[in-house]
């Protein structure tokens, strides 16, 4: 893949240091961080290693990565070695995307507070969703998920949501029975929608009673329980939006579209456009428009844009990708059977598998070494071991 004519890398490397003496006292330690590990990212400051064609001598050097989950050059491998651990994890029925948006007023408070807000939202909005599955009202059925927390809108706005990915049916209460849901339909939004905004809003008072909780500037006066009681409120009362996908085809479907969210940044280098000395433009989306009105230009300042890059930067040990796993079948309890699984079917001796079984990943084929790398063009890489 060519390397992109602008990167966040160059940005940060033109413009970060004036910006850092410019903002000094108001950057995080782990912004910073973020910052230099990206400027650094596949230069001579990382080191590097040498490939050499053991055919014509041609030697091709490649420097180190950074590896940060932050950096837009990083993810891809992340995210391909990512995709192949959960693929044997996935069932052979169609999946359901969910995704819970947080509104204005909170994201506000997660400014100063993301490590307690954003673990907030991926907890309760799991737990919703457990909820309502089992309740026998809507699909009396026990399930898992993989939830992926996004803090962005396509300008790079704060924008905290989490897309949940979720097998469309689940375990009976006994675990011996796979009940599906209804075709095109999982869950109703609105029932999600209220339970999550009265779990969510009671996980939040919970933390301010705590003194979890921080507010700094012109929110300091929130730290009093009155005024914030008084704060979130309206929010008992206001619309949070759940919104359900429709479902997907397969497990196939599933790895093509979890690749294009598990391991995203804030913004690719493939969005930008083109920088001068004072302001940047990319390609952001406008949701609320259809067709190709859809597809905008945003030119920011580049302090803002660096401002807002950094505002998706997430606390140390932070993790953005979790799993809910489906419970087992009780003790001594028959095996459940998921319908498309080779537990819905005879084995060659007649007798039924003892377990589910999940679609399998197909396997990936290894190089044999040492090979001419891919920049020599005299010599084409080996044929794969069978």
């Amino acid at each position: 893949m060519p390397r992109p004519a602008l990167e966040v890398a160059d940005i940060f490397r033109n413009h970060g240091p004036a910006w850092r003496r410019a903002n000094a006292g108001h950057v995080s330690l782990a912004q910073l961080k973020v910052m230099a590990a990206i400027e650094a990212c596949r230069t001579t400051a990382l080191g590097g290693h040498v490939a050499a064609c053991t055919e014509c001598g041609h030697e091709h050097i490649a420097y180190n990565s950074c590896r940060n989950r932050h950096c837009p050059k990083c993810q891809g491998v992340a995210a391909r070695d990512w995709l192949e651990r959960r693929a044997a994890d996935l069932l052979p029925v169609p999946y359901c995307h969910v995704v819970f948006t947080l509104p204005a007023p909170i994201a506000d408070i997660a400014y100063t507070n993301k490590a307690v807000v954003y673990d907030l939202l991926l907890r309760a909005s799991a737990e919703t969703l457990m909820t309502i599955a089992a309740d026998p009202r809507h699909l009396g059925a026990k399930i898992g998920m993989t939830s992926v927390l996004h803090t962005w809108g396509s300008a790079m706005t704060h924008h905290p949501h989490v897309h949940i990915i979720v097998p469309g049916g689940g375990l009976s209460a006994d675990g011996t029975r796979w009940i599906a849901c209804r075709p095109g339909f999982f869950l109703p939004v609105r029932v999600l929608s209220r339970l999550f905004r009265r779990l969510f809003l009671a996980g939040l008072h919970a933390a301010h009673q705590a003194g979890r909780l921080r507010f700094f500037g012109e929110r300091a006066e929130l730290t009093d329980p009155a005024a914030f009681a008084a704060h979130i409120a309206p929010l008992r009362k206001s619309e949070w939006v759940v919104y359900a996908k429709a479902p997907f085809g397969g497990p196939q479907a599933v790895l093509a579209y979890l690749s294009r969210y598990t391991h995203r940044v804030a913004i690719a280098n493939s969005r930008l456009i083109v920088a001068d000395a004072d302001t940047i433009t990319f390609r952001w989306k406008n949701y609320r428009a259809n067709g190709r009105a859809r597809q905008k230009l945003m030119r920011l300042a580049t302090d803002e844009f660096i401002r807002r890059f950094l505002l998706h930067v997430l606390p140390r040990g932070f993790h953005r990708i979790r799993h809910a796993a489906c419970p087992g079948p009780d003790p001594g309890a028959s095996s459940p059977t998921v319908p498309g699984s080779a537990t819905s079917r005879p084995s060659e001796s007649g007798s039924t598998p003892s377990r589910l079984t999940r679609s399998q990943p197909p396997a990936t084929p290894r190089l044999k070494r040492p090979w001419p790398p891919a920049h020599c063009a005299n010599h084409a890489p080996p044929a794969a071991d069978p």
